[in-house]
């Protein structure tokens, strides 16, 4: 038997999460382990978050040729090829590889294993052959695509994110299942490219987005030819010759669908199977590996991290909790995870973001909450630009904390920033309204619904006595 392997930090998984907590540690100079039984760069930088956006940005380029008019720009037909899209997307992921690859890594000094991982008691791990010893272990296999229980589907064959992007033929008809964040974005994509799309969803299309903004997404979407067809049951999948026929139940009515390719976009599971977490002690359940405020596990050596963890599914969450974890395991300082204050967005056109507590949210907890609300036609900007389809709402408690912001509308994921930053800091909304914010920008909306906080200002009783007085006094 090979002589077992001693570090300060194993790492199991060479996704964003895992990279992350491997390249610091390595860096601060902690002997670390890496394994990775699949491809570096985890799903992120192969089938999800970088290709996905990298077909977006190809679709806008194509739907952009034909919604000039309004410029005094005529309309012209994009002629796609989706074969060269593809290789575009691929091009991209190509571009960002060597940043997650085995060679920058052990240039690090990082020791990677391309092997599954397997706990064999609570302290060891074998992989490839090797057993590794660690202080610390952390686990950031991430997740996979879900596949519901739909009679025919495995028979009949489908797409998931981890097989889209492999795709070179252009479908005709695009079937979804799934009405989520995923599911609408490959939508508007592919719709822009020129296929035909429909999507099935079992309950509310966006369901974890505020409702009012989600709306104006599912509007934008179904203006461009996209069929959403909600609470849609989905009863079988068949092939039907180079297609497929799927069968639903909507409006207590049955109804066939033929499509050419059908993608499967309703959730992920955690990535937990053949870790041998029994062995080690390590409780989980069908949401993911358990753990703590400070990402540990039962086994008090072990923490997991990104999807693996549970609840909020996305890169940058993971790259948090390796923050957490790097602080924790290495300096010893106290942690406590915060998803509370997590921004995601929906790369739809228009994008749809979101930070901190939605306003349901917000009355749940609080009660007696604000909600300001500043539409996109009031920015001379998006005037401009003819992206005047937005909205921003912030929500403050009655001192005027902070307590989350939504915005829809062009460029949401960059204007939700220093609302992610507000919530994170907990400051008052008096911030936002103070900042200077160049003009013309869209950034302007933020400052402008900040400041209708005081809007009411000038007609309260108390503040004209107040400026009464100071004019008595000279």
């Amino acid at each position: 038997m090979p002589t077992p392997i001693e570090c300060d930090i194993c790492v199991i998984g060479a996704g964003s999460a895992g990279l992350s907590v491997a390249a610091a540690a390595a860096q601060f100079g902690e002997k670390v382990v890496l394994i990775e039984k699949g491809i570096m760069g985890g799903d992120c930088l192969n089938h999800g978050c970088v290709p996905s956006k990298a077909l977006i940005a190809a679709a806008r380029h194509a739907h952009d040729m034909g919604s000039g008019v309004t410029f005094g720009i005529a309309a012209a037909t994009p002629q796609v090829d989706y074969a060269a899209v593809m290789a575009h997307v691929h091009s991209v992921i190509a571009a960002i590889a060597p940043i997650d690859s085995q060679e920058r890594f052990e240039g690090l000094g990082v020791t990677v294993i391309r092997a599954a991982a397997r706990f064999t008691s609570a302290s060891e791990v074998e992989a490839g052959g090797q057993t590794i010893r660690a202080r610390r272990f952390v686990i950031a296999t991430g997740s996979t695509p879900a596949a519901p229980p739909i009679g025919g589907l495995a028979e009949a064959g489908y797409l998931t994110n981890e097989t889209l992007f492999d795709n070179r033929q252009l479908p005709g008809h695009l079937v979804i299942i799934g009405g989520g964040p995923i599911g609408l974005e490959m939508a508007q994509a592919h719709r822009r490219l020129g296929s035909k799309v429909t999507v099935l969803e079992a309950l509310t299309p966006l369901a974890k987005d505020d409702p009012e903004l989600a709306a104006v997404v599912l509007e934008r979407l179904a203006g461009e030819g996209v069929e959403i067809i909600a609470g849609a049951r989905v009863d079988r999948v068949a092939r039907a010759g180079e297609g497929v026929t799927v069968d639903i139940t909507h409006d207590g009515a049955q109804r066939s669908i033929e499509g050419t390719h059908l993608l499967v976009a309703v959730g992920r599971h955690p990535t937990v199977d053949g870790l041998g977490l029994e062995a080690a002690g390590i409780a989980h359940d069908r949401q993911g590996i358990t753990v703590d405020k400070a990402m540990r596990t039962s086994n008090r050596k072990v923490y997991a991290i990104g999807d693996v963890a549970g609840g909020l599914q996305f890169t940058h969450v993971a790259g948090y909790h390796a923050g957490l974890v790097i602080r924790n395991a290495l300096f010893r300082l106290p942690v406590t995870n915060r998803p509370e204050i997590m921004p995601w967005v929906t790369f739809t056109d228009p994008e749809l973001a979101h930070a901190g507590l939605s306003e349901a949210d917000a009355r749940r907890r609080h009660g007696n909450v604000r909600v300001l609300k500043a539409s996109f036609a009031e920015s001379d900007r998006a005037q401009a630009e003819r992206a005047t389809d937005g909205l921003i709402k912030v929500i403050t408690d009655r001192r005027g904390r902070i307590l989350g912001a939504g915005i829809v509308g062009a460029s949401a994921g960059e204007l939700i920033q220093p609302w992610s930053l507000a919530v994170s800091q907990e400051l008052n909304i008096r911030a936002m309204a103070d900042s200077v914010v160049a003009y013309p920008t869209l950034a302007e909306i933020s400052r402008k619904v900040a400041v209708s906080y005081y809007a009411d200002y000038p007609a309260k009783p108390w503040v004209r006595r107040l400026i009464g007085w100071l004019q008595w006094l000279g």
